[in-house]
């Protein structure tokens, strides 16, 4: 049975204000009751003669903490001269500068590492600073057990960089933001709560996790928040309070628990470039029922607004945008191919396509394609995936306003080109759930393994470039996958909806047997695109 759980305050830079962060202490635990500790981040002391008059007043004992205080150590040259010793010392009664860098156990076995200062720009280090060394030998006794799970609580004075990847964005300028160094230690001691300050702004990201969905044993999730200076005009939260139960004393399966809104670690690149590259590089194999095309763009159709570009085209990053690879042999799919047909086109984006599909379930049945070549969406580059999820976005609007709800499935099986089906499923037919137990269902008839992954998965987080697998998103968001072994069926995703449990049009689960002719599919396209025309962003930029 877990212990008792510790009531902890946590404050942003307090530059001195000690009596209005006491004071302000002293009002939370008349009307909450005690807490057993406060933790401050950021820049403690100030330098102003009336910060230094108040100071003087708890250092002789004229005034008391009124709660145990921890603090960490000087993020200035200003302040350095505050902190007598670099490894820590109790300054004065219930108030302890907790060091450099270094882990605090306390009596309850609560486990608090922290790192003071900022990183440092040069070598040596200034006395504000740490450097990565500082970082390496925080790091290395800890995670070098096999026992080691993680750390309670961390505490930084800065931010680590790019933690607001995956999640909620925070009030600051984000390229300025952040230690990258911070960014590594918070990786690799998955500190159930990382507390940090210096942005004079609040920030509470959303709960990431610290494992890899399907590919890796449960873990505990981490929570960062940032705390602003006490007293800013603005009114943000400085003063932040929670009750934890330390790690060692809790239930596994109560630790490993995910909130609905847990998202991806922000410090993991999803798969590095030059294993991109290898895995693109491999031939694509079709099965010979894949020969003939199924989704076609017209690359002569005008779009209003909207500057045509080469494949592959796009904002520059950095240099020189890396081109996308290109296919083995003819992709039908790829908008250089001479094999395109080009009537079904009823969207032109900057890097991706959306057209009717050929053999469609229903009239409004598109596919979203990249206009490069990526054989599935975990290969997509960042510009395109942004782009994709415009779409998506779109397309889910456009279907709501004609009564129906939005499925997407991807099949990275046996094909060469991403083909991003979205197929729209008329609200009077069945509820979302229904949906998600049609293909729940269906899965177990034919013993698919059929996962459910939290909503703010990334599927970079759970499969590799050249892995192949099925998924399938819900209009809840949420999100159903597989990972493929072998002998999958082609028409999973078109045979579920097109079941009697969902559209009822069992004999449309095969494109190839839902031909139109030519005029008629120019017909539904054009009826389509003006339909859509209110929604079509590319049309806006």
């Amino acid at each position: 049975m877990a212990d008792k759980p510790l009531r902890v305050l946590a404050c942003g830079d307090v530059e001195g204000r000690i009596n209005v962060l006491y004071n302000r202490v002293r009002a939370v635990q008349k009307k909450s009751g005690q807490f057993d500790l406060l933790l401050c981040v950021g820049d403690f002391f100030g330098m102003t003669s009336e910060a230094e008059a108040e100071w003087e007043e708890y250092k002789t004992g004229t005034k008391k903490a009124p709660i145990q205080t921890y603090i960490l150590g000087a993020a200035d040259q200003d302040t350095v001269k505050c902190f007598p010793s670099a490894d820590g010392c109790e300054l004065t009664e219930n108030i302890t500068y907790l060091g450099r860098k270094g882990v605090f156990t306390g009596a309850s076995g609560l486990q608090i590492a922290y790192l003071s200062g900022r990183e440092a720009q040069r070598e040596p280090a200034p006395a504000y600073c740490f450097s990565p060394k500082d970082v390496d030998s925080l790091t290395a006794p800890l995670v070098s057990s096999s026992k080691f799970r993680g750390v309670d609580i961390l505490l930084t004075s800065q931010w680590p960089r790019g933690v607001w990847q995956y999640g909620n964005n925070p009030d600051v300028d984000t390229r300025s933001c952040g230690a990258s160094s911070v960014a590594h230690l918070a990786e690799q001691l998955k500190p159930r709560y990382h507390f940090a300050a210096l942005e004079g702004t609040y920030y509470e990201r959303l709960p990431y996790r610290n494992h890899m969905v399907l590919q890796e044993s449960a873990q505990h999730v981490s929570r960062f928040i940032a705390l602003a200076n006490i007293n800013n005009t603005s009114k943000k939260k400085y003063l932040y309070a929670f009750s934890i139960v330390p790690m060692k004393s809790m239930d596994a399966a109560e630790l490993v628990k995910q909130p609905q809104d847990v998202t991806e670690n922000p410090y993991r690149a999803p798969v590095k470039e030059t294993q991109k590259e290898r895995e693109r590089a491999k031939p694509s194999t079709m099965l010979e029922d894949e020969a003939a095309p199924q989704f076609f763009f017209d690359m002569s159709s005008k779009q209003q607004g909207r500057k045509r570009h080469s494949e592959g085209g796009g904002h520059s990053q950095h240099k020189q945008p890396r081109k996308p690879p290109q296919p083995t042999g003819p992709c039908w799919f790829c908008l250089a191919s001479p094999e395109v047909e080009k009537h079904l086109v009823v969207s032109i984006g900057t890097h991706c396509y959306l057209a009717l599909a050929k053999g469609s379930l229903t009239p409004d049945h598109v596919l979203i394609l990249p206009i490069g070549h990526y054989q599935s969406v975990v290969e997509l580059s960042s510009e395109v995936v942004e782009e994709v999820e415009k779409y998506k976005a779109a397309v889910k609007k456009f279907f709501k306003s004609q009564g129906s709800r939005c499925v997407i499935f991807e099949r990275n099986y046996r094909s060469q080109h991403l083909q991003l089906q979205v197929a729209p499923v008329p609200a009077q037919c069945c509820t979302t759930e229904e949906i998600k137990e049609a293909f729940t269902v269906q899965a177990q008839e034919q013993q698919i393994e059929l996962l459910e992954i939290p909503e703010h998965s990334d599927l970079k987080q759970i499969a590799q470039p050249g892995t192949p697998y099925f998924y399938v998103e819900l209009d809840t968001g949420e999100k159903l996958f597989h990972r493929i072994k072998k002998n999958f069926p082609l028409q999973f995703g078109r045979e579920v909806l097109a079941s009697e449990a969902v559209l009822n049009i069992p004999t449309r689960a095969d494109w190839r047997e839902c031909k139109y002719t030519r005029d008629e599919e120019e017909s539904l396209a054009k009826e389509f695109r003006e339909r859509y025309e209110p929604y079509d962003f590319s049309l806006l930029e």
